[in-house]
C-alpha cells in the first residue's frame, strides 16, 4: 500500500525546484538524474526482495576495480599497452615471412617478364609499382591487424569495453562532449571512416559533430604500420630482444595518448566556440561479464579484418603504387615530375622537421593511410620503385641517407597521427553531415594542428641544439 502523502511530495518538489534555481544547467541535470535513481532505488528496496548470486557478486567486485576513480584509468592504460605489445612483438615474424614470400613471387614474375621480352616500363608499372607496393602494404599491415583486432574483440566479448566507455564518459562530459564519443573513438582505432558512421549513436547533432571532427586524432589501422616501423627503427634502436618491443610499445602508446589528449582539447575548444552547448545525459547500462568465446571471436574478427585489409590494399595501394612509379619516371626538363613536386614542398617540409618527399607521400596517400610509407620509400628510390631490402637495418640506412634523424621520425609519427583524414573518411563525413563546410573543416582542423605541432617541436629542438 502507498503511504506517501501528496502534500509531502509537493513540498519536497518545491524544495527541489528552489535548489535548482541556484544550480547551473549541467548541475540541474545531474541532480535530477541523481534524484531519479535514488528514488527508484528506494522503491526497488521497498517492493522487491532478491538474493545476489555469486555471479552478481563477481560482477560488482570487478566493477569496483575496473570503473573506480583510482584504478580505472591505470588499468585502461595497462590493457592498451599489453595489446600493443602483443601486436608489435607478435607481428615481426609473420611480417618477415610475408615479405619473403612476396619477394620470392616477384623474382619469378620478373623472370617471366624477361622471358616474354616485355618492355621495361611495363615491368616497372606492374611489378615495381603495383605488385611491390601492394605486397608491402599486406606484409606490414596484415599481421598486426590479425593480432590487434581479435584481442580488442575479446575484450569487447568479455564486457570490458563498456567499462572503458563508462570511465571515459567523465572526461568527455568535462570537455562538453557526449559520453558515447568514447565508443566512436574506440572504433576509430580500427577505421576512422567506420567510426564516423558509428557517430549516429549520438542523438545530439552538436555532439555528433564533435565526435566526427575529432575522431581523426586516434590512429586507424592504416597508420599503425608507420608508427610501429618508425618507433622500432629510431626510438628503440638502442635496445634488443624483449626490451626493443617494450620500448617500441611505450613510444606507440605515448603517441596514442597524445592523440587522445588532442581529442579532448579540440572537443573542449569547439564546444566553447563553433559548437557551443551543454552535453546531454548519457545513460549507459553495463552488461555483465561474460566468458569470451575465444575461437569464434578470434576467427570471425581475424577473417573480417584481414579480408578488409587485403581488399583495401588491392583497391587503393595498387593504383597509388602505379601513380608513384609513373611520376618518378616521367621526365619534364630532365627532372621527374615527382622531383618537381618534392622540390616545391621541400621548404615547407624542412620547416616542420620533415622533407618534400614525406609531404608528397602524404598527398599521394590521401586515398588511404596504409600507402603513405610505401610511397615514401618508392619516392626515395631514383627509379621510383619500392626498395627491396634484406632487413630492417637496410631500411633505416635508406632513411639516414636522406638526412633523417630522430626528430624526423618523431615528427612524421606525429604528422601521421594528426593530419587530414583519408579519402574514404572524408567521403563518409560528407555523407553524414551533408555539408561541404563541415567536410572542409574536418580536413583543415587536423591538418592545421599537425603543422602547428610539428613546426613547434622542430623549432624547439633545433633551438636547443638537440639535432
Amino acid at each position: 500500500m502507498d503511504t506517501h502523502h501528496p502534500k509531502a511530495e509537493q513540498n519536497g518538489l518545491q524544495a527541489l525546484l528552489v535548489q535548482a534555481d541556484q544550480l547551473s544547467t549541467s548541475s540541474i541535470r545531474d541532480q535530477i538524474v541523481e534524484q531519479l535513481y535514488k528514488k527508484s532505488n528506494e522503491l526497488l528496496k521497498e517492493g522487491v526482495h532478491f538474493s545476489k548470486t555469486k555471479y552478481d557478486q563477481k560482477t560488482e567486485k570487478l566493477d569496483s576495480i575496473f570503473t573506480s576513480l583510482f584504478w580505472g584509468f591505470p588499468i585502461m592504460l595497462l590493457m592498451l599497452g599489453v595489446i600493443f605489445y602483443l601486436t608489435i612483438a607478435g607481428a615481426n615474424v609473420p611480417s618477415s615471412m610475408l615479405a619473403e614470400f612476396f619477394s620470392w613471387i616477384e623474382g619469378y614474375l620478373t623472370l617471366t617478364f624477361t622471358a616474354l621480352h616485355a618492355p621495361d616500363w611495363l615491368h616497372g608499372v606492374l611489378i615495381l609499382g603495383l605488385f611491390r607496393g601492394t605486397g608491402w602494404v599486406i606484409s606490414v599491415m596484415l599481421p598486426p591487424m590479425a593480432i590487434f583486432f581479435p584481442t580488442f574483440a575479446l575484450l569487447e566479448n568479455y564486457g570490458y569495453l563498456p567499462r572503458v566507455a563508462f570511465n571515459m564518459d567523465r572526461l568527455f562530459k568535462t570537455v562538453g562532449a557526449h559520453g558515447k564519443q568514447s565508443l566512436t573513438m574506440a572504433m576509430g582505432f580500427g577505421c576512422n571512416a567506420a567510426a564516423v558512421m558509428s557517430s549516429r549513436i549520438i542523438e545530439s547533432p552538436r555532439e555528433r559533430m564533435l565526435a566526427i571532427l575529432t575522431n581523426n586524432f586516434v590512429p586507424c589501422n592504416g597508420r599503425w604500420g608507420t608508427l610501429i616501423v618508425l618507433a622500432s627503427l629510431f626510438m628503440a634502436s638502442g635496445f634488443t630482444g624483449g626490451m626493443h618491443s617494450l620500448v617500441t610499445t611505450s613510444v606507440v602508446v605515448g603517441i596514442v595518448m597524445f592523440g587522445i589528449v588532442t581529442t579532448f582539447v579540440v572537443s573542449w575548444a569547439l564546444s566553447k566556440t563553433a559548437l557551443r552547448g551543454v552535453p546531454t545525459h548519457y545513460t549507459l547500462e553495463l552488461p555483465p561479464y561474460r566468458k569470451p568465446k575465444f575461437v569464434d571471436t578470434v576467427i570471425r574478427s581475424s577473417l573480417t579484418k584481414s579480408l578488409s585489409v587485403l581488399k583495401r590494399a588491392v583497391k587503393v595501394a595498387a593504383p597509388a603504387g602505379i601513380l608513384t612509379w609513373v611520376l618518378a619516371n616521367i621526365q619534364v626538363g630532365d627532372v621527374s615530375i615527382l622531383l618537381h613536386i618534392v622540390s616545391f614542398l621541400d621548404p615547407l617540409g624542412q620547416a616542420i622537421g620533415l622533407d618534400g618527399y614525406i609531404l608528397t607521400a602524404f598527398l599521394i596517400g590521401l586515398p588511404a593511410n596504409e600507402i603513405v610509407l610505401p610511397i615514401l620509400l618508392m619516392g626515395y628510390m631514383s627509379t621510383g620503385a619500392l626498395i627491396d631490402v634484406d632487413g630492417i637495418g637496410d631500411l633505416k640506412q635508406l632513411f639516414l641517407d636522406h638526412g633523417w634523424t630522430w626528430l624526423t621520425a618523431l615528427n612524421m609519427m606525429l604528422f601521421s597521427l594528426l593530419h587530414f583524414p583519408c579519402g574514404t573518411t572524408l567521403v563518409n563525413i560528407y555523407k553524414e553531415t551533408k555539408s561541404v563546410k563541415w567536410t572542409f573543416w574536418s580536413f583543415m582542423i587536423p591538418t592545421g594542428i599537425a603543422f602547428f605541432v610539428t613546426f613547434a617541436i622542430a623549432q624547439l629542438v633545433r633551438f636547443l641544439g638537440w639535432v
